[in-house]
This record gives C-alpha cells, sequence and structure tokens, in this order.
C-alpha cells in the first residue's frame, strides 16, 4: 500500500541526508520525496510516499521519529489529504501539430511555458493519476524531458485524525 508520510523537520543542513540514509540503511524504497519550507523559516516540510504494509510504515515512522532534527512525523495516508505534482514536459513538437496539441493541453488545465520552433514545454500540476494520464496521451507527440517534482501533501480541514508523533523542541 502507497503510504504519504508528512515530516516536519529543523530546517538545518544535513537532515535530508540522515533521512534518506534511514531509508536506505533499512532497505526502504523512497517513491517520492519533496522538501520545502514552511510558513516558519526555520522549519522544512518533507512529503515522502513509500510503498509497505502497516508494520513497515510503522517502523518507518518510528525510525524518523528517532531522529533529532524530527519535529513531528505523521501518515497522511490514513486521512483525507490533498496532494499533488507538478510536472514539466518538453515535446518535440513543429507548428503542425501545435492545434491537436493544444486540446490536450487545455483539457488538463495544462499551461505552455515556453515555445520554440522545434518544441513547446508544459506545465500541469494535479493528482499523480492525472499527470500519469497526461504524460501517456503526450508520448505520441515525442516528449523529449520530463521533469516531476515529487508529491507533496497536507491533511485536509483543521483537525488532523492522522496517525502521528511529535516531538516539543525545547
Amino acid at each position: 500500500m502507497k503510504h504519504t508520510i508528512s515530516v516536519l523537520v529543523e530546517n538545518q543542513s544535513g537532515v535530508l541526508a540522515r533521512i534518506s540514509g534511514l531509508f536506505s540503511a533499512r532497505g526502504f524504497n523512497i517513491d517520492s520525496l519533496a522538501v520545502g519550507e514552511t510558513e516558519d523559516p526555520t522549519v522544512s516540510r518533507m512529503t515522502i510516499v513509500s510503498q509497505g504494509d502497516d508494520r513497515v510504515v510503522e517502523q518507518i515512522m518510528k525510525q524518523l521519529d528517532k531522529l533529532v532534527d524530527v519535529i513531528q512525523v505523521r501518515d497522511l495516508s490514513e486521512s483525507e489529504m490533498i496532494e499533488r505534482e507538478l510536472v514539466l514536459v518538453k515535446l518535440a513538437v513543429g507548428a503542425t501539430k501545435r492545434s491537436e496539441l493544444m486540446q490536450i493541453v487545455n483539457t488538463f488545465r495544462a499551461k505552455v511555458v515556453d515555445v520554440n520552433p522545434k518544441s513547446l514545454t508544459v506545465e500541469v500540476t494535479g493528482s499523480q493519476s492525472k499527470l500519469d494520464a497526461m504524460l501517456e496521451l503526450l508520448r505520441p507527440f515525442g516528449i523529449k524531458e520530463v521533469a516531476r517534482t515529487g508529491v507533496i501533501a497536507l491533511s485536509r480541514g483543521v483537525e488532523m485524525k492522522v496517525r502521528q508523533t511529535a516531538k516539543k523542541k525545547g
């Protein structure tokens, strides 16, 4: 089962290396990893997507919680969440196929962010399934490059009904 884990960490150098090292040392695979500063510049949010049963995820969360720089760990998969990913796709499209391509771009509420005589670059955000569906439709146009951000996620609403661990730093 896919799990989306949100980890609040102290915004310091080396934290990402320690967390990815924890996964690597224990043989856990990271399917997606996104990191960014939160509303507090001293705290970063890591969104990690990993596969595993509940026992494996529980082990991952316990190991993460033991790290000094980790403030809070949550498995967002057990509640309603909002998740998004960003994809940039460079296509080898000449002028003759552009109108057909624009129909797909508009259908997925994507936008063209770069155009030149031999290629076109499209930006799209959404769920992984939406992005996968769009990429499949774009393949016949000649995908030259793809860059994906990885999933970012937040729980819905104010109350967080998720399994979590929290440490108070002080």
